[in-house]
Order: structure tokens, then C-alpha cells, then sequence
């Protein structure tokens, strides 16, 4: 159960990482882009990787809850 317990904390923390992570990226679309050309030239460029960050973050961020959703229950299965 300790096992359990300490790996719920791992996977908690790090869905507050891809939490954050997804929510900086979305914010800096949301900024749209800067009057400059060269800047705008280059936030081009960095969104698709920004989207590949973003699709990965999304996809681990799914894992990671459904980990938490079997933890939850496995805890629950051993306190009844």
C-alpha cells in the first residue's frame, strides 16, 4: 500500500507539470505574434514543435490520470 501511496504522489506531481506545461503553451498562442517580422518568422517555425510538445504532454497527461484512476482503485480495493 506504501507503494501505491508514494506512486500516486509521483504521478500527482507530475500531472501538475503537464498541467503547466500545456497551459504555457496554450498561453503563448493565445499571445499571437509580435509586430516584428523576424519574430513572427521564428514563432512560426517554433509552433510545430510547440504542437508535437503539446500533443506528447496531452497524450502522457492521459496516462497518467488513467494510472491515477487504477491507483484509486486498487487503494480502494485494499482499505474495504
Amino acid at each position: 500500500m506504501t507503494d501505491l501511496v508514494a506512486r500516486r504522489a509521483e504521478l500527482s506531481a507530475r500531472r501538475t507539470e503537464l498541467l503547466t506545461r500545456l497551459a504555457a503553451i496554450r498561453q503563448d498562442y493565445a499571445n499571437g505574434l509580435p509586430a516584428d517580422f523576424e519574430e513572427q518568422a521564428q514563432q512560426l517555425e517554433n509552433s510545430e514543435v510547440l504542437q508535437e510538445i503539446s500533443r506528447l504532454a496531452a497524450e502522457e497527461l492521459g496516462q497518467v490520470e488513467a494510472a491515477l484512476v487504477r491507483i484509486e482503485q486498487a487503494l480502494g480495493n485494499l482499505k474495504a
